[in-house]
Parts: C-alpha cells; sequence; structure tokens
C-alpha cells in the first residue's frame, strides 16, 4: 500500500524506540475506525515517505504523521494523532493550546531523552500479523 492509494493518516514512529511503540500499541487500541496507518521510519516505506517530503531517509528525531499529503513533525504530530483516538481528544484539544514552540520544546525534550528514559529495542518492531492492514509495511504481506 503506497501513500497515494489511500487518504489515511499516515503515522512513521521509531522503531527502536519503546515509547514510540507504545504509542503504537496505544494506536491500534483506540483508533476504532482504522484510518491511522503506520510504519517504522527506519522501513523503507517509512524512508520513501520521508524522501518524498525532503527529509532524510535517517530520520528519526520525531513521530511523522502525513495528513491530506501535508507533513506534520513533533507537537503537532502527536496532537493530530490523538485527535483521531477514541479517549484522547479532549487532551488534544487542551494540548493544542498552548503556543508550538512550548509544546515542540517539550516534545524535544522527551525525544532527547527518550532512550534512557524508556530504553531502546534491539531490533526494529514488527506488529503482530492479525495488525498487518495497519501498516505500510510491505513484509508483512
Amino acid at each position: 500500500m503506497s501513500e497515494s492509494q489511500n487518504n489515511d493518516l499516515i503515522l512513521l514512529f521509531d522503531g527502536y524506540c519503546r515509547l514510540c511503540n507504545g504509542l503504537v500499541q496505544t494506536v491500534l487500541m483506540h483508533d476504532k475506525k482504522g484510518t491511522i496507518k503506520m510504519a517504522a521510519l527506519q522501513s523503507p516505506e517509512g524512508k520513501a515517505i520521508l524522501e518524498k517530503h525532503g527529509l532524510q531517509p535517517e530520520f528519526a528525531d520525531s513521530m511523522v504523521v502525513v495528513s491530506e499529503g501535508k507533513l506534520m513533525l513533533e507537537s503537532d504530530a502527536a496532537i493530530r494523532i490523538g485527535m483521531e483516538l477514541n479517549g484522547f481528544r479532549l487532551l488534544s484539544k487542551f494540548a493544542s493550546i498552548f503556543p508550538r514552540f512550548l509544546r515542540d520544546a517539550t516534545y524535544r525534550f522527551i525525544a532527547r531523552n527518550r532512550f534512557r528514559i524508556f530504553g531502546k529495542k534491539e531490533i526494529c518492531y514488527l506488529p503482530e500479523l492479525k495488525w498487518k492492514n495497519r501498516f505500510l509495511d510491505n513484509r508483512l504481506s
């Protein structure tokens, strides 16, 4: 499934980050409509989307969301995903009232320290086969 074949949100996440993998699990459990498609930033699909939007394929400093062809990073990406998840809309609306420079500074602090606080996986996240339709990774087919 390529980016241009659907109008779903696309979430690119760091496949080695335990915090990011927790986010993936949260999306799987709370995105009841299944509108958020995902891929690891390190996957061929993730790298292709990054390159298409002018980011280096090694980019892993932020979660990345693509919505309606537009790229979102840092707190904007987190808020956009939260708006789609049952139980997280109010929190996302609340977060959005803060100025972006404050939200992004907080996001960057957490991102810089995520491996120290939450740990790092030795291998990139691969989802269970029951979730394969939610991921762009062609290796799951």
